[in-house]
């Protein structure tokens, strides 16, 4: 695989519409589940969207540590034989949270309150919510990137002869 198609197959964009469609599954999902909030991060800890309710001012510490945990999991698992566990959960005295991997790109991080809904029902719905985002992935990944028209080949020996000779000594 090229450098080019590597990176193109590497990075994460989403365009808005793509944003949308994954805002319209998470609320569908927080709605039935019952849940407080759906955080979807990168596996590097960046948020690429969140929708519900939210009470923490620092969102970036957030994702970050969501991250950090989860890759720590994922060297657990080696270390006990295992490929990698796919799931986290966290429980707190009002809020738990299960994350789960997202075709291994991304991470859903769920909040809920156990006395509003159960662990194993937002488990159930996670599992297809992640069926739901890999193929909106999928589908975004295989449309052609309409940045890439906007930029024709440039003869990058030519700009550098130009501006070898509009600066010399440099």
């Amino acid at each position: 695989m090229s450098d080019d198609a590597r990176l193109k197959n590497d990075r994460l964009v989403f365009y808005r519409d793509v944003i949308e469609r994954i805002n319209k599954v998470l609320e569908i999902f927080l709605a039935r589940s019952k849940s407080k909030c759906a955080i979807l991060i990168d596996k590097e800890g960046h948020l690429i969207t969140m929708h519900g309710e939210n009470q923490v001012r620092d969102m970036d510490t957030v994702c970050t540590l969501l991250a950090g945990t989860f890759a720590a999991t994922r060297e657990w698992a080696r270390l006990l034989g295992e490929q990698e566990f796919s799931g986290l959960f966290h429980e707190g005295k009002q809020d738990s949270i299960q994350v789960v991997l997202v075709e291994d790109r991304t991470l859903l991080a769920v909040v809920f309150d156990q006395r509003e809904t159960q662990l194993g029902l937002v488990r159930l719905m996670s599992t297809e919510v992640v069926k739901k985002l890999a193929q909106i992935f999928e589908e975004a990944m295989a449309r052609d990137d309409p940045g890439d028209e906007e930029f024709p080949d440039i003869d990058t020996e030519g700009a550098r002869k130009a501006l070898e000779e509009i600066f010399p000594d440099i």
